[in-house]
Formats: C-alpha cells, structure tokens, sequence
C-alpha cells in the first residue's frame, strides 16, 4: 500500500517540478531567441554603415523585423546571418532539452526520496496502530477463552453442583477482573497520548505526590513485607498532580512486583540544576540487557524463564509511565543489573 502511495507522491513531485522546469525554459529559450535576433541586426547594420552604431541603435527601425529585407540588402551576408540565427536557436533548444532531461532524471530520485521521507512517519504510525490492535486482540483473547472453556466444561458435566458452580463463578470474576485491569490500562493510556493541553498543569509539592503514591502501593507492600525508604524534600515542580501520582505509583507497583520478599525500596528526589529528579530503586529480579530497549513498549513483557518470576499483567504500566513523562516534557532513563536490582530515574523541567 506505502509503496503505491510513495509512487504516486513521487508522480506528482515529478509533475510539479517539471511543469516549473519547462515553463522557465521556454521564457529562456524566449529571450535567448530575441537576444541572437537583435545582436544579428546589429551585425547587419555595422557591416551595413561599416562604422558602430549610433547610441540609439537598439531602438532602430531595422530591428524591428528579425527577417527584414532591408538588413540582407545591406549585408550581403544576410542568408549567412539568418542560417547562424536557426543554427543558434536549435542549439539554445538542443541545451534546454538537455537540461531538462537532467532535471527530469534528478527530480525523479529526489521525489522518491522525499515521498519516502514524507510518508515514513505515517507508516509508523499505521504499523504501531495494527501492532496495538493485535495485541490488545490477543491480550483480550486469553481471559475470554478461558471463561469459556470453564463454563463450557462446568455445562457439560453431569455432576454440576452448588460448590462447583461457585468456584467456576469465582474464576470467572477474576477473569472479568483482569478484562476490566486491561481495558482500565488501555483508556487511561489513550486518555494520556490524546492529551495535548497542559491546562491541569501547577505548582505540585513533590513530597505530596510521594506519599500519595506510597499510599496507593501500600497494600500490595505490606503483603510481601517490602518496606518504602527514602525522604524527600519539598521540592515544587510545574506538573498535573494526578498524572503524576500515577507515574510514581507505576514505578512503585512495577518495584514491588520484582522485589524479593522482605525487601526494600527507595525512592530519592533531588534538584538538577532548573530540573527536578527522581529515582526508585529495587533490589529485586532486575532486568536483562537485553529487554531494556524493549520495556517501554505496550504489550511487552519479559519471558518468566528469563526473569525467574511470575508477574501479573498486561506490559502496559510503564508504556504509560513513559507517555507520562513525554506529556511532561522530561526523560525517564533505567539502570539495571539481573539478580541486583533497578533503578528508575525521572527527570522533569521544574517550570514548563
């Protein structure tokens, strides 16, 4: 489709750069023709009078007419003149054809080029559209199969009681619960990549927006014992408090869920220079070298035999943790050592 598209863009380029190309040189070939006329009736007139010229030679009545009977009685080389005068205009031709066919050749690679360049972006955007598409397809696809295999199988046996009914209900929920998980993740990250006024933007005190989102992740770690460490100052930042939160309530989830049982974390914010930075660190599972360039992606998780845990989700958190931080003009970077930990680092422009 991208490959038709770019050879029609690439016509009409053509189409627009030689229409240009030709009507300029027929105004040259125009006033090179008038040029060669008048510089041959200057030459019939001098051999003609054999002196130059009066001052007012180029409003002379002789040159009013290019093929004028009087020029050839007063220059015997008259017919010399008018074959000097076609041969002058066929090669003022022959040399804006050339340059044309010059023109016609490098217009044509620079089109297909620039329709290239032109329609690049475009097609990113439809692949990174079908991929999403496919994704969120087969992400929404496994808890559906499953709730229809359970109900299917739970119909069919014969044996369907009260207590088998309810745990079949009680799966199904949970399915219904992860749906609901990922079809949550998917509009807030739609809400976060359509948003392009910075109207909620003010002045947030980063500690608030800490301790709201150590308030979020509480529950979940305190189940695996994990303790939150870290002061931070009262550091204010230009920023929409909620999405904010979000984003530090993401890298704090995402920390719990690879930290060991009984660990910690901490989480640091300091100011760089007329910027702000914070970092959370865990001292779980890190990742591999080679699933860093991949972990902002949607949909992208690493394989459990290469992280030797069992996470739920979806791959989606830190797909919008990063949109998060692009919304606000800032870098989001990550350093990691398998089996020692990860450190993520945010750094946001204090003042928009």
């Amino acid at each position: 489709m991208f490959h038709s598209a770019r050879l029609k863009l690439t016509v009409w380029y053509l189409l627009s750069i030689m229409a240009i190309s030709i009507l300029f040189s027929l105004v040259v070939f125009q006033g090179a023709t008038f040029e060669i006329s008048r510089g041959l009736r200057i030459q019939a007139l001098r051999n003609a009078a054999g002196q130059r010229p009066p001052q007012d030679l180029f409003h002379h009545p002789l040159e009013r007419d290019p093929g004028s009977p009087m020029i050839r009685e007063l220059a015997p080389g008259g017919a010399l003149d008018n074959q000097l005068f076609e041969e002058a205009r066929r090669r003022v031709a022959l040399q804006l054809l050339s340059f044309n066919g010059v023109i016609f050749v490098l217009a044509g690679l620079a089109g297909y080029f620039l329709a290239g360049r032109t329609l690049k972006p475009i097609e990113n955007m439809v692949d990174e559209q079908k991929r999403f598409v496919s994704d969120a397809s087969h992400e929404l696809r496994t808890p559906l199969t499953a709730m229809r295999t359970e109900v299917e199988v739970a119909l069919r046996d014969k044996d369907f009681d009260t207590p088998y009914a309810r745990d079949v209900l009680t799966s199904n929920l949970e399915e219904i619960d992860k749906l609901q998980q990922l079809s949550d993740s998917l509009l807030i990250l739609g809400r976060y990549q359509n948003t392009a006024s910075k109207s909620n933007f003010a002045e947030v005190s980063l500690s608030n927006v800490v301790e709201e989102a150590r308030q979020n992740v509480k529950t979940l770690a305190n189940h695996k014992d994990i303790e939150i460490q870290g002061t931070i100052d009262d550091i204010s930042v230009e920023a929409d408090s909620d999405s904010l939160a979000k984003l530090l309530t993401i890298l704090l989830d995402n920390a719990i869920k690879y930290s060991h049982q009984n660990g910690k974390i901490i989480v640091r914010a300091y100011p760089v220079k007329n910027k702000v930075a914070v970092s959370v660190q865990d001292f779980g599972a890190g990742i591999r070298a080679g699933d860093l360039p991949y972990i902002f992606k949607r949909f992208y998780r690493a394989e459990a035999s290469r992280t030797k845990t069992k996470v739920e989700g979806y791959g989606l958190g830190l797909s919008i943790a990063k949109t998060i931080v692009d919304m606000h003009n800032g870098t989001i970077d990550v350093e990691s050592i398998p089996d020692k930990g990860t450190t993520f680092t945010v750094t946001l422009p204090r003042k928009q």
